[in-house]
C-alpha cells in the first residue's frame, strides 16, 4: 500500500516525497482512512511508529477543503503535554502542509503570551498548545472554539501522568459538541479509557502493537553496577565503543545537570534537557543533539516526550525509572523504522525492585554483563519472571478501648498517682524543712495609710497611753 492510495491530495503527497516517504506506516494505514471518513478514533501506538503524521496528514486534508478561519477562531486544536511534542507536531504539520493555504501556530507556557496573542487575531485553521497556556488565552478571548471541527489529544497517557486531567475537561467545555476527536496514546489503560467516554463517540479503535511491548530489534541488557559509579562507567562505554547520539535517561533534573557537567569535564559534548531549563536552551539543546553537535543528551522522562530521532542506536537508563512503562517509552527511541538499536541500564542494589517491575512487564528476563573494572560491591540479586516485589507486613491494629477500659485505666493512674504522693511526701516535707532554713525570714509589712483620718487616730492613740 502506498500513500497514493490513502485518499491524500497531490500537494500532501508532494510534501511526503520530498520528506522521503513512500510507503505509510502500520498506524498512518489505518487511522487515516478513519480520520478522512470523520469518524472519532482511538489510536494506540508507541512513540516512533509513525502517529503523528497519522493524523496530521489527513487533518489537513480536511482542512484544506474547507473555509478559512475568521478572527481569533481556530478550526483544529492539537492538545500535547509538552513544549518539545507541540514543536514535533508543528514542524510535522508544516513539512506536510507546506503546498497548502493553511495557517498554523504552536503556542505553550514559559515564553511571553502577548507574541502569541497577536498571531491568533488573524485566525488558525491549526493550534497546537499546552493546556495550561491554551487556557491562560481563552481567559484573555484571545482564542475562541465556535468554529472548531477537529480536536486532537496527543500522547493522552502522558497527559494524565503530568495531572492535565482537570486542564482537559476545562478544555472540553468550552468546545462544540459537534465535532471529530482523535486520540492517541502509548497504551489503552483503563485510565485512559475512563477519559475516552466523555470525549470520543462510537471511536474506531486502532493498535499496532501489543500492549507494553518492546520493539525486537532493539538489544537490550543490563550492567550491575554500584551507584556511585555509575558516571565513570558510562563515560568509560561511550569512549570505548565510540558510540554517537547517545540518549540518557535520568530520574531526576539534578541528576541530568550533574551527569552532563561531568560528561563535558571529561571531553564528551553533553547536554541536558528538562523542565527547568528555558525553552530556548531546550530547544537549542535537542537541535544540537539532531545536527550531532552534541553527543549524549542526558533527559527526563517528560522532557524527552518531544525527542523524535529516526536514527538513534544508543539509549542508556542511567536512572531505572519508578513506573515500568516508561522503560517501554524510553528503549522505544532506538531501533526505529527498521533499524538495529540497543538499550543499555545500570543497574545497582538499589534498583532491583524496579528491575523486577521491568522484567515483569516486557515478560523476559534482561541480559546482564559484568564490566571488567566496575564489578559491584553491593550485589544485584538474581531475578526470575514472576517475581514480585514481597509485600509489606501489615502490623495488626491495637483494639479500640472501651468504656470500661478507659475507666480501668484511670482508676489505675489515680491509684498510681497516689502511691506517688505517699512515696514523695515526706522527701518533699524534709526539702521544705531544710530549704527554709538557708532562707531568711521576711517581714510583712502593713501598707502606709496617709490618709487624715488615719493619722488622727494614732495620734490620740498616742496621747492615750501617756
Amino acid at each position: 500500500m502506498s500513500f497514493s492510495s490513502l485518499g491524500l491530495s497531490e500537494q500532501i503527497l508532494k510534501a511526503i516525497t520530498e520528506q522521503g516517504y513512500s510507503d505509510p506506516s502500520a498506524i498512518q494505514k489505518q487511522a487515516i482512512p478513519a480520520v478522512l471518513q470523520g469518524k472519532d478514533v482511538m489510536a494506540a501506538a508507541q512513540t516512533g511508529t509513525g502517529k503523528t503524521a497519522g493524523f496530521t496528514l489527513p487533518m489537513l486534508e480536511i482542512l484544506a477543503k474547507g473555509k478559512k478561519p475568521r478572527s481569533n477562531q481556530v478550526r483544529a486544536l492539537v492538545l500535547t503535554p509538552t513544549r518539545e511534542l507541540a514543536a514535533q507536531v508543528g514542524e510535522s504539520v508544516e513539512n506536510y502542509g507546506k503546498h497548502l493555504d493553511l495557517k498554523s501556530t504552536i503556542v505553550y507556557g514559559g515564553v511571553k503570551i502577548n507574541p502569541q496573542m497577536q498571531r491568533l487575531r488573524a485566525g488558525m485553521d491549526i493550534l497546537i498548545a499546552t493546556p495550561g497556556r491554551l487556557l491562560d488565552l481563552y481567559s484573555q478571548n484571545a482564542v475562541k472554539f465556535d468554529d472548531l471541527e477537529i480536536l486532537v489529544l496527543d500522547e493522552a497517557d502522558r497527559m494524565l501522568d503530568m495531572g492535565f486531567i482537570h486542564d482537559i475537561k476545562r478544555i472540553k467545555a468550552l468546545l462544540p459538541k459537534t465535532r471529530q476527536n482523535l486520540m492517541f496514546s502509548a497504551t489503552f489503560s483503563q485510565q485512559i479509557r475512563e477519559l475516552a467516554k466523555g470525549l470520543v463517540n462510537n471511536p474506531v479503535e486502532i493498535s499496532v502493537t501489543p500492549p507494553n511491548s518492546t520493539v525486537e530489534k532493539i538489544r537490550q541488557w543490563i550492567i550491575p553496577v554500584d551507584k556511585s559509579r555509575k558516571a565513570a562507567l558510562l563515560i568509560k562505554l561511550i569512549k570505548q565503543h565510540n558510540w554517537f547520539q547517545v540518549l540518557v535517561f535520568s530520574r531526576t533534573k539534578h541528576g541530568a545537570n550533574r551527569l552532563a557537567k561531568k560528561l563535558v569535564g571529561n571531553g564528551i559534548p553533553a547536554d541536558a534537557i528538562h523542565g527547568d531549563k528555558r525553552q530556548n536552551a531546550r530547544l537549542r539543546a535537542l537541535k544540537d543533539f539532531k545536527s550531532g553537535k552534541a553527543q549524549v543528551l542526558v533527559a527526563t522522562d517528560i522532557a524527552a516526550r518531544g525527542i523524535d530521532i529516526e536514527q538513534l542506536p544508543h539509549v542508556v537508563n542511567f536512572d531505572l525509572p519508578h513506573v515500568s512503562e516508561d522503560y517501554v517509552h524510553r528503549i522505544g527511541r532506538t531501533g526505529r523504522a527498521g533499524q538495529d538499536g540497543e538499550a543499555i541500564s545500570l543497574v545497582c542494589a538499589d534498583e532491583f525492585d524496579q528491575l523486577v517491575d521491568i522484567e515483569h512487564l516486557i515478560g523476559e528476563l534482561l541480559e546482564r554483563q559484568v564490566f571488567e573494572g566496575f564489578e559491584p560491591e553491593q550485589q544485584l540479586p538474581e531475578t526470575r519472571l514472576g517475581m514480585r516485589k514481597p509485600k509489606k507486613i501489615k502490623r495488626p491494629k491495637k483494639p479500640k478501648k472501651t468504656n470500661s477500659d478507659n475507666n480501668a485505666q484511670g482508676n489505675k493512674q489515680s491509684q498510681s498517682r497516689a502511691e506517688g504522693d505517699l512515696k514523695t511526701k515526706p522527701k518533699s516535707r524534709n526539702r521544705r524543712a531544710g530549704s527554709a532554713n538557708h532562707q531568711k525570714p521576711t517581714q510583712n509589712k502593713r501598707p502606709v495609710n496617709r490618709s487624715k483620718k488615719h493619722r488622727d487616730s494614732n495620734a490620740a492613740a498616742t496621747k492615750a497611753k501617756k
